[in-house]
């Protein structure tokens, strides 16, 4: 079975285009989600995280107590390096589950913000860049989190820049609102369905 990572800056509409290989009958695993999931069900990665942040990184009914964990690493990279290398390996054991599940399937997609930061496309045959103009991306996370321009520009700093992914991604994927997405998708489709025959 063929695995493809599949990433973007912010706005790039990563999650649109995933939904679309899911509507073909693909498997999409969304890491972040799986990130957020695991957090307060990986009995490992939770005792790692106690270790690390104190046991008030936990509330009594066992649901994460995301604002101290977030007032720790927000704006400490040492911390938040911490916290990564304790969620990346949890994460990566709900990948290898999720694999296990879907062994029917010619591929799967794994869909992840931080698919070349955390290392994991080193896990996927293929990997899949969707790239946007900034100004473009921008424009989108204002409309669709109601974030002000300053909040954006913050989160794309603290993403690897868009070239650099570029570099290190098999297949691209244009969503600039002119191009038509659609048969880019499906022609990256029959690929994989053709790699995953041979």
């Amino acid at each position: 079975m063929l695995k493809v990572g599949l990433t973007g800056n912010i706005g790039s509409g990563k999650t649109t285009i995933a939904k679309v290989f899911e509507l073909l009958g693909i498997p999409v695993f969304y890491a972040d989600d799986e990130a957020k999931k695991v957090m307060v069900t990986d009995e490992v990665l939770i005792a790692g995280i106690k270790q690390a942040f104190g046991s008030e990184a936990y509330f009594d009914d066992g649901n994460l107590n995301r604002k101290y964990i977030s007032n720790i690493v927000f704006n400490n990279k040492a911390e938040l390096e911490k916290l990564n290398a304790l969620v990346h390996p949890a994460v990566f054991r709900a990948f290898a589950r999720f694999d296990a599940q879907h062994h029917e399937a010619p591929y799967v997609i794994r869909e992840a913000a931080i698919l070349f930061e955390s290392g994991s496309y080193k896990m996927c045959d293929r990997a899949i860049m969707i790239t946007a103009p900034l100004e473009t991306r921008i424009n989108r996370v204002i409309a669709r989190d109601h974030l002000t321009r300053a909040d954006v520009e913050s989160r794309e700093a603290r993403q690897m820049p868009q070239e650099e992914k570029l570099k290190l991604a098999n297949d691209v994927i244009i969503n600039d609102g002119k191009q038509l997405v659609i048969p880019q998708i499906l022609r990256l489709h029959e690929l994989y369905l053709s790699l995953a025959r041979n």
